[in-house]
Order: structure tokens, then sequence, then C-alpha cells
């Protein structure tokens, strides 16, 4: 396993996608188990990830972070993360568009050049106060009938409505940067606090990529709590 993390560090698998096991086994003259249990560990540290019927892919954001924050559980949304007393954030939708995904966005979703994403910018808000600045970017293919009507809500939970599947894994990093322009405007910060910033991608639960998401949440509601597996460490 730890060969194979090199090779991924370095940069080895220019499409992101691994060999299978057979061939993997037979590189590294192993028995098939034993290949299967360094994968496992793999995908459990956040380093890669199986999609259904696809293969096994680096995922693009521990290439570009080397470290991870990972979050696992039935529902990872804001709605469901972020309570007090109860409450449940309340979404106020600033734009929701169709437009090419760039590169970065590509790379995060593997998306094909030309394919659309649903690029979702909104608000929420808890006990009346502004806190988060929510970026969603989401493949049009997998919502083709969403209307902006549907991002003034959950949108996993739409989406388990209408792909069947749902929101499983995220892989998220947690980073703070001085605040910018926007932020200390919507999240009335003043010029010199800080902004947390969290930036991950969202896994149906075949594997597939659902969104590649940023939330910059404002420094006093900056507590997301979080169960990690240490297990292969």
């Amino acid at each position: 396993m730890i060969d194979l993390q090199k090779r991924i560090n370095a940069g080895a698998f220019e499409t992101l996608k691994l060999p299978d096991e057979r061939s993997l086994a037979a590189e590294y003259n192993v028995s098939r188990s034993s290949i299967k249990r360094a994968v496992s560990g793999l995908v459990g540290q956040g380093i890669i990830f199986k999609k259904r019927g696809a293969g096994t892919f680096v995922n693009p954001l521990y290439l570009k972070n080397k470290s991870l924050f990972r979050s696992m559980g039935a529902n990872l949304g804001v709605s469901d993360s972020f309570r007090h007393n109860g409450e449940t954030p309340a979404i106020h939708l600033l734009s929701a568009k169709k437009e090419p995904a760039d590169e970065e966005t590509r790379l995060a979703l593997f998306l094909e050049p030309g394919e659309e994403v649903w690029n979702v910018s909104r608000l929420r808000t808890l006990q009346s106060k502004y806190f988060m600045l929510e970026k969603a970017l989401i493949p049009v293919k997998l919502l083709p009938m969403a209307t902006e009507e549907n991002f003034k809500y959950s949108m996993f939970h739409y989406a388990e409505t209408a792909t069947k599947k749902a929101v499983t894994k995220s892989f998220v990093t947690v980073t703070v940067e001085p605040s910018n322009a926007r932020d200390q405007q919507m999240l009335d910060l003043n010029e010199n606090e800080p902004v947390g910033v969290m930036s991950g991608i969202y896994f149906l639960d075949d594997g597939t990529p659902f969104e590649y998401g940023t939330m910059r949440v404002h420094y006093r509601y900056m507590h997301y709590n979080s169960f990690v597996s240490m297990d292969g460490e």
C-alpha cells in the first residue's frame, strides 16, 4: 500500500484511474486478497474511491491538498450538520444557472469536455444571522429536470429523490483564511476577521461524484464535528 500511495503522490496515474486489482496483483507479485486489502485501506483514507461499474480512481481533492478531513454518514448536508438548539439553517438562494464545467471542476467531478454543471450560490442563516456562503457545482446530467426552485431546499434530499441514490460519503478539506470583500459584506465580518473554508467532493452511494462544493463560514460558527476512523494508521 505504501508503494501504491507513493505512486499516487508522484502523479503516476495521469487519467486518475488505477489498474484493476488483478493487474495490480500481477504487477506487485502478490495475491489479489493482499491488493484488495491495500485498496480498501486507501479508500478508507480518502485517497482513492471506487465508482461502481467504472473502476477505482484517485481522489483529485487528495492530490490537490494531500491532507483530508473525512466525514462519512447517512446524510452529510449542512441542514443536518449545523444546528443550534434544534434549529436547522435556513436557505436563501442567490443564483442557480447552468454553465460549462471549467477544467478544475471537470477533474473533480470526472466530466467530459463540454459537459455542463449547475452553479448554485446560496446564503445560509441560523438564528436570523447570516453565517455561511455556499457554492455548489453539480453535473447537469445527474439532475436534468432540476429547476431553481429545487435548489431552495436540501440538494442532497432532492438528489436522493431524483437519482434514487443517497449522498453517503464526502472528502472535505477544512482551512481558515482572511475574509474577502464578499465575505465581509454577506457574513457581516470586519476587514481583519477570518473565515472558515470547507471545500470538498460529495459522492452518491454508487461512487459517482455528485457535488464539488465550497462553504465559507463565519468564524463564530466554525464548529463542525466529525467521526473519523483511524483504521490502518
